[in-house]
Formats: C-alpha cells, structure tokens, sequence
C-alpha cells in the first residue's frame, strides 16, 4: 500500500480556516489533498457540535416549555442520547460499502432531524426527533475519525485528530453565541434548533471535493465481494476474532468515563443559571471566552500524545478532569469560570485520544465498525449515569452532590488503559493491528 507523503515531499499550502486555530502547536506537513479531507471533516464535526450542544445549553428553557418534571430532565437526555446505539448499523456499512457514501448520508440525516426538532410539539416528539438526530450525528462523527486515521500518517494522526475536535467545537460556541440571545429569538430554543437546517447548503461541496481512502479501496480490492448476510455482518464477527480484549478494555473505559462526565456536563448550563445566577447571556459569555481557551485541550491533547504516548497523556488527563469537575461543582464565586474552563480543557483532550485509541487499535477490515462499538459504550454510559442521576438526586436533593457520588467510578478508567492497553503513537496502523 501506499504510504502518504513523507515530511520532505513539498507540503499542502496551509489554508486560510486552519488559522481559526493561533496556538495550533507544531503544524506537521500536510499534503493538499489531506489539509483539505481535515477541512471537510471539520466543516460537518461544525454543525455536529452545534447540534449537540444545543441540548445541554437550552435545557432549563425546553424544559419548561414542554413541562418536563425535575427528576425526569436527566432521562429525558438520556433516552435521546440512545439514538447512538443503531448508529453501530452505519458503522459496519462503512466497512462494507465505503466511508464516503455514509459519511454523506449521516450529513443529511442529523440537519433534517435537527431543523425538524424546532417543531417538537410535546417532550416524546422533542425525545423522538433527538433519538433520530443522535443515530446521525453518531454515525458522522465516529467516520469523521476513522477517515482521517486513515489518511494520514502515523506522527501526524493524533494532531489532526486534535484539530479536528478543535475546529469543530467551533460549532459549539456558536450555539452557545445563538443561546445568548434565546430569549429575544422568535420562539426561542426551536429558533435555535431551525438553524440546524444550514448544512444542507454545503452538501453539494461536500459531495464533489470528499473521496474514498485508499486504505479502504485497496482492503476492498483484497477481500471477497458478497452481497449475503455472513459478508455485511463479516466486520461484527472480527470484533470478536481478532483483538477482543483491546475491544473490552476499551468500551469498558469509555463507558466508565462517560458514566460520570458526560451526566456533569449535562447540568453545567443549567447549574450555572439556577444556582450561581447567571443570566443566558452570561452562560453565552462564559462558554464563547472560556470555551475558545477550553477547545484547545483538542490539539494539546493529540500533540503531547504523538510525542509522550497516548496512554501517558491520557491518564494524567482524566485525573485532572475529576478535579476540575468537582472544584465546578462544589466552588462559588472567582472559582466558577477557571474551574469550568479547565474541565472543558480536560475533557476535550480525552475525547480526542479516546477516539484516537478508538480508530488506531483496530485493522482496517473493521476499524469502523470498533469506532462505533467505542462510541455505542460511551452512549450506553452516558444514559446510565443520568438515569442514576435522576434517582439520586432524589435522595441528595442537589445535581452537585449526586454527581459528586457517581465520581469514584473514575477510578476504573486509567486501570484499564494501563493494564490493557497497548502504546499506539507514532506507530503505522499495519503495525499496531495487522489483519489476521
């Protein structure tokens, strides 16, 4: 197989969007035709982090728009975030049919069921269309990750795995500039949600300038073609052939992390406004200023992981981020924002070797299909830690101290990673998970 440009065949001319990024580290040499797959990710991981940070930030309004009791707000995001469990059925066509095809399909499907959630009459309607909005998004961002594992090479991989989760939380602090002015909006958070419809205008661009990666279509081109059950389900059955103890070690990881900081992050918008008293306008502030500093957490991340090792970097960061998220919720006063800010700092850098180690660990015969197996446990996670939530909340009468109660469950991640495991930086994917 061919392998990509080398460090000194003449590089890409850096493009003008890369620079929305100052503190970008050490930009490696890019050819043109991977600075503009990184671009294209980066304009859909946008819209995908617009869509998903509209849930988190507009919740105390739909809330009680749609008249959704206390103790249920936590199941009500859960039961959406759920969405991303079929999304596993995009995934192993992926493997099958190639990534640019869904890559396309998961594009149209999350802007037509973000613009249509404006319209949810009622909290099922508003569940329903997140359910379905999720299952796309899922599917998007799991193939924007393995695309571009498989693009470039082995010493770039975790920075652009980084710049792409930085460019992309762009899209967040748009929702959250959006949200800033949700009370003078025409019809509020559904405004909101109806500018989700955008994405469709860039489909065309997308269409013409996104292709197949070679690794793709040189596996393709070496395995037999079948259109029966036993080839579409071929990737699931070398989930558990090949390196089934990486798999578990993984998604049990991801889901142990999810659990808790995915619950906390939740209720950050809506801890702020009720009891710190900022206004939606200061949430907007905070979020936009503080956030701009918290997304470069994305590159630090994937940068000192090409260099210190994924597993190094990403054990220190999850001890800091269970740090960072109890001085949030057990702080007042000065401490609010820089506490907040690190914990986005934190978080970000993880999503980012998690994903990494997501895509990095696994052949390519069914690298899509573990992409979205991680991404399933993270999910699974998620929605288990905000149903306890619920319940606990009941008992500790606060969000602050149920999460507080759920964070020992931190403790299991960094033991698996470094038990388990395997280094993957600076390592060629053929190396690190060779097809057997």
């Amino acid at each position: 197989m061919s392998e990509p440009p080398e460090p000194d065949e003449p590089r890409g001319a850096r493009p003008w969007w890369s620079y929305a990024i100052p503190w970008a580290g050490n930009v490696p040499k890019l050819s043109r035709h991977q600075w503009g797959v990184l671009g294209l990710l980066s304009a859909a991981e946008f819209f995908e982090h617009y869509d998903v940070g509209l849930m988190s930030l507009a919740l105390a309004q739909l809330q009680a728009d749609l008249q959704i009791p206390e103790a249920q707000i936590g199941q009500v995001s859960a039961i959406a975030r759920l969405g991303v469990l079929p999304a596993i059925l995009l995934t192993i066509m992926a493997d099958r049919v190639g990534r640019r095809r869904l890559l396309l399909f998961t594009i149209v499907g999350f802007t037509a069921t973000t613009f249509l959630t404006a319209f949810a009459r009622t909290a099922e309607e508003y569940i329903a269309l997140q359910f379905a909005s999720r299952f796309f998004i899922a599917g998007e961002a799991m193939l924007a990750v393995v695309v571009l594992t498989e693009e470039l090479r082995a010493r770039d991989r975790g920075w652009g795995i980084g710049m792409l989760g930085a460019l992309g939380a762009f899209g967040h602090g748009a929702a959250a500039l959006v949200f800033g002015f949700v009370d003078v909006l025409p019809f509020g958070w559904r405004a909101m949600y109806a500018i989700g419809v955008i994405p469709l205008i860039f489909l065309a661009w997308f269409r013409r300038n996104l292709r197949e990666t070679e690794r793709f279509d040189e596996h393709r081109a070496t395995r037999n073609e079948g259109n029966s059950w036993s080839e579409f389900l071929l990737p699931v059955r070398s989930l558990f052939q090949m390196y089934p103890g990486r798999l578990a070690a993984l998604s049990l990881a991801v889901l142990a992390f999810d659990f808790v900081i995915a619950t906390a992050y939740t209720f950050v918008p809506k801890t702020l406004q009720e009891l710190h008293g900022y206004t939606p306008g200061d949430v907007s502030t905070l979020i936009v200023v503080g956030g701009a500093l918290g997304i470069l957490g994305n590159i630090a991340a994937g940068s000192l992981a090409d260099r210190f090792g994924r597993r190094v970097v990403l054990i220190t960061a999850i001890g800091a981020n269970a740090i960072a998220i109890y001085a949030f919720y057990h702080g007042s006063g000065f401490w609010i924002p820089p506490a907040w800010i690190f914990a986005i700092f934190t978080i970000t850098g993880i999503g980012v070797l998690f994903k990494a180690l997501g895509s990095e660990l696994f052949p390519t015969s069914y690298r899509s299909t573990a992409s979205g197996v991680r991404a399933v446990a993270g999910t699974v996670g998620a929605s288990a830690g905000l149903v306890l939530e619920g319940f606990l909340y009941t008992q500790a009468g606060s969000h602050a101290l149920a999460i507080t109660w759920m964070m020992p469950v931190l403790i299991l991640p960094p033991l698996l990673i470094l038990l388990f495991i395997p280094e993957t930086a600076t390592r060629e994917l053929e190396e690190i998970s060779p097809e057997r």
